[in-house]
């Protein structure tokens, strides 16, 4: 389970890529060598929201890439699309502590709440 805030809807979406990063290794021995850019788009809040998570996790999957820093640049809320930046390093077995796999992001009790300066939001993983 991921619960992030921000003080704003961009801010939380990081904070749960974050928090989903530490959940699979911490992040304190992560180094912000590399920059990754990148897009996702859904069709709502929500599918935004899975889209982004999944995204990172895929990156996670495929190329070992663990951002310590990421920032949502820009959300348009007319054409649910994200662009960010992240910064990390490559996992490294050995030299970097292993957490729990997360195996995949879903909708299950997906929450996303927003009030004045205050942006919520919570996600369930498969573990």
């Amino acid at each position: 389970m991921l619960l992030a805030g921000g003080s704003n809807l961009e801010e939380a979406f990081a904070n749960a890529g974050l928090g989903m990063y530490n959940y699979m290794t911490p992040l304190t021995e992560i180094v912000p060598s590399c920059t990754w850019d990148f897009e996702v788009e859904g069709h709502d809040e929500q599918s935004l929201l899975y889209n982004f998570l999944d995204e990172l996790l895929f990156v996670f999957s495929t190329d070992l890439l663990v951002c310590c820093e990421l920032e949502v640049l820009h959300l348009d809320r007319e054409t649910w699309k994200i662009r960010a930046c992240g910064k990390g390093e490559n996992f490294v077995r050995g030299q970097h502590a292993s957490g729990t796999e997360i195996k995949a992001i879903t909708y299950s009790a997906m929450q996303i709440t927003e009030k004045d300066n205050d942006a919520e939001v919570f996600v369930i993983v498969d573990i």
